[in-house]
């Protein structure tokens, strides 16, 4: 090899970091021209020729300097410091003789920055045998600082390549000719992402399986681009890129190319580890991350699509319900699960179901109380969700089954009711008489009636009261209505009804046209045990809310692991009690007794007591549990009466209670485990090694016809802070009422 230079112009210098080697053959001139310097790190070996002319000419003052650097890049970029799109080419012939550099080594990043250095850096470490070569009459020239332009800049790689491997575009969204993708979506994405990295919009010009081409949107922009599709592969390659971008840029805050498509690419990782990423979340993260502000539909729209692909389309859902329906009675054997199309296109029609934990606790455990309520699917298509709710000795909800019907009707209220009925005679041999609450509807009156002929049906007070504040916007006459309907006894109840007509006779007109049997403590013939409301939704709406807007598989699976959750967590905390009765039992008890501590006991018989305390006399049987104050029998749980009866005669109080507040029954309610059930894309292969498997593949449920309304659904929620709130009282200073303003007044003159 012979007369190989490496010639650098004015200031500039050779720096080598760590365990790189700088190897020239014989008769090779190492020339720096006036004022330059060589800086050599520490433990670098530097190789020159053997016996042979190498001149170094150190001179002074100037700094620019020409390092190779060990660095760990993560995209393997090849940038330039100054700031503009200059392009490293691959295979482009050099255009002016003399001026070349030859890199030979994989995942390089080759750097001008704003000191004039160029820098090769690489993605990995070095190994010791890495080497930059210079070889057969190459040079790289940089004559003088008026020469190193950003337009006459060019940093050319030209072959023949010692080192194996080859200098790779990472994305830093730099393109270069010859740069190649697996296929032409990953051409249009890499294009897409650099317009969108570099602030300049891209206007398609043709693109279809062979080619692509495109230009700066910018109007006079000289910038343009072609790949292709290599023959005989998938591969796309760069085959031209034409001068380089002169429009400065984009000056909206918007981007052409930030499709709704980009927006779920660029949050797909993120919604994975946090479905519950907001929107607006989104919005601000692209903002500060890309620079561009798009609007809440796109985010929106870009979440969705991610949703989806993550969770199943909805018409998959509704697909797979009966394979669906297979795995619950599967994997939870004695569950009830099952789905009806409408016979004529197979539509979805009813699904039903009840894991066989929940009715094992509610019948052996629960107390003998239902609460029926209803919410509508948030989804793609509408429908209802109804749900049969129990309650623990401790007073918490406990679901017993639930349904979706395609519409809420009086049809499939009855069927809901009957599907209730069957699940409860087969599994147990005495059907418990029991007390159902609901909004009284007429389809849930006639299904009642029909089902369970013996059972106490009453409203649920959240939606007479409600409906009683719509019809009077009156606070003090909501909470009027709500102490008739706590009042234990007939006397106290009418007292607070004349209270109401005080008031406002129209108010106590429309509370009495109501039967009270049907709501007021004081005449219900049922055993409540202080529920007044079934309060199911509202109780749930933490999470139900969220899981009606799911497709239907993925609601169902939401609510089934909301009840594994529970009865696993109540099964586990319950193991810690030490006491006889339950938490809430237990502080019920305990302020009777401090109540009873002033009471004064008169026995008459082995069971009969009178009680005399400020509040008045009252008598208490204990051999019938009941007392005149009525709240033993209303209660399941002794009242302070009561318990002063039974201090008296050295009874035990805890023997006197209902047993489903006893810690030994709760724990019975949660002894049963309700199962997981495994990830559809294996449903198939459990299905055919299950032998007691009876799905029917052929089986096809279709969507229901009733798509949603466009738009996005409004999600109703009560907020914690606001439940109790008392609000301001109104008053009409024409007819003295309260409830309304003078401008709204009716009253006649």
């Amino acid at each position: 090899m012979a007369n190989h230079d490496l010639i650098l112009g004015q200031s500039h210098n050779l720096r080598l970091s760590q365990n790189q080697q700088l190897i020239l053959g014989h008769d090779h001139n190492l020339g720096v021209s006036q004022n330059h310097d060589l800086e050599l790190g520490q433990a670098h070996e530097h190789h020159l020729g053997m016996g042979h002319d190498h001149e170094l000419d150190l001179g002074h003052h100037n700094d620019h300097e020409l390092g190779l650097e060990q660095s760990q890049d993560d995209e393997g970029e090849v940038g330039h410091g100054y700031g503009h799109e200059n392009s490293l080419g691959m295979d482009r012939k050099p255009e002016q003789g003399g001026h070349e550099l030859v890199l030979t080594s994989q995942n390089h990043e080759l750097d001008l920055s704003e000191n004039n250095e160029l820098i090769v850096s690489e993605n990995h470490e070095l190994d010791d045998n890495l080497e930059l070569t210079v070889v057969q009459e190459q040079e790289m020239g940089l004559e003088s600082v008026q020469d190193l332009t950003i337009e006459q800049s060019q940093l050319i790689v030209y072959s023949p390549v010692i080192q194996a491997r080859s200098l790779s575009i990472a994305p830093n969204f730099e393109l270069a000719v010859g740069q190649e993708f697996p296929d032409v979506f990953s051409c249009r994405r890499a294009l897409r992402d650099t317009a969108i990295a570099l602030h300049f919009e891209m206007q398609t010009i043709k693109s279809d399986k062979t080619r692509f081409t495109a230009k700066c949107a910018s109007e006079g922009c000289p910038w343009r681009i072609h790949a292709a599709k290599l023959p005989g592969v998938p591969t796309f390659t760069i085959r031209t890129i034409h001068e380089s971008h002169i429009c400065g840029g984009i000056s909206h805050l918007g981007h052409q190319q930030a499709s709704v498509q980009w927006v779920a690419n660029s949050v797909e990782q993120r919604l994975k580890e946090n479905p519950n990423y907001r929107p607006k979340e989104i919005l601000e993260e692209i903002h500060r991350v890309h620079g561009i502000t798009l609007s809440y539909k796109q985010a929106w729209r870009g979440k969705e699509r991610i949703m989806a692909a993550m969770r199943g389309s909805f018409e998959e859902g509704y697909r797979l319900l009966p394979q669906y329906c297979d795995q619950v009675k599967r994997t939870n054997p004695g569950s009830i699960a099952s789905v009806y199309g409408n016979l004529a296109d197979n539509c979805f029609q009813r699904l039903f179901i009840s894991f066989q934990a929940s009715i094992y606790g509610f019948l052996n455990a629960c107390r003998p109380l239902l609460g029926l309520d209803r919410t509508f699917l948030k989804s793609k298509y509408l429908g209802t969700l109804f749900l049969a709710t129990g309650f623990d000795g401790d007073g918490a909800l406990f679901p017993l089954a639930f349904g979706v019907v395609d519409e809420e009707n009086d049809e499939n209220w009855m069927w809901f009711l009957s599907e209730l009925h069957n699940l409860l005679e087969i599994n147990t041999e005495n059907m418990p008489r029991l007390t159902i609450l609901s909004d009284r509807q007429k389809g849930i009156v006639d299904g009642v009636e029909a089902n369970f002929p013996t059972a106490f049906h009453g409203f649920c007070m959240r939606h007479l009261s409600e409906s009683f504040r719509k019809e009077f916007n009156d606070t003090m006459l909501f909470n009027l209505l709500w102490e008739a309907a706590h009042a234990l006894t007939v006397i106290e109840f009418e007292a607070k009804i004349l209270e109401i007509e005080e008031i406002s006779q129209d108010a106590a007109y429309w509370i009495r046209r109501i039967p009270p049997r049907l709501w007021a403590t004081a005449y219900f013939e049922g055993t409540r045990f202080g529920h007044l409301t079934a309060n199911i939704i509202e109780s749930l709406n933490t999470w139900i809310l969220e899981a009606s807007g799911l497709p239907i598989i993925q609601m169902v699976e939401c609510i089934r692991r909301q009840l594994m959750t529970w009865f696993n967590e109540r099964r586990e905390t319950s193991m810690q009690w030490t006491s006889i009765l339950v938490p809430s039992a237990e502080r019920r008890v305990a302020e009777a007794l401090e109540r009873a501590r002033t009471y004064q006991v008169l026995r008459a018989n082995e069971a009969e007591f009178e009680v005399i305390s400020h509040e008045g006399t009252n008598i208490v049987d204990i051999r019938n549990r009941c007392c005149l104050c009525r709240g033993w029998q209303l209660y399941g749980l002794p009242c302070a009466h009561a318990v002063a009866a039974l201090l008296s005669c050295r009874q035990n109080v805890h023997r006197f209670t209902e047993s489903c507040f006893t810690v030994a029954t709760y724990r019975k309610t949660y002894s049963q485990t309700i199962h997981p059930i495994p990830d559809k894309t294996l449903w198939t292969e459990l299905s055919d090694g299950d032998p007691s498997s009876n799905t029917n593949l052929e089986v096809v449920i279709n969507p229901p016809k009733s798509l949603r309304p466009p738009g996005r659904p409004r999600k109703k929620r009560v907020r914690a802070e606001d439940r109790g709130r008392v609000k301001r009282v109104v008053h009409c200073s024409r007819c003295n009422q309260t409830g309304h303003f003078r401008t709204t007044c009716a009253a006649p003159i």
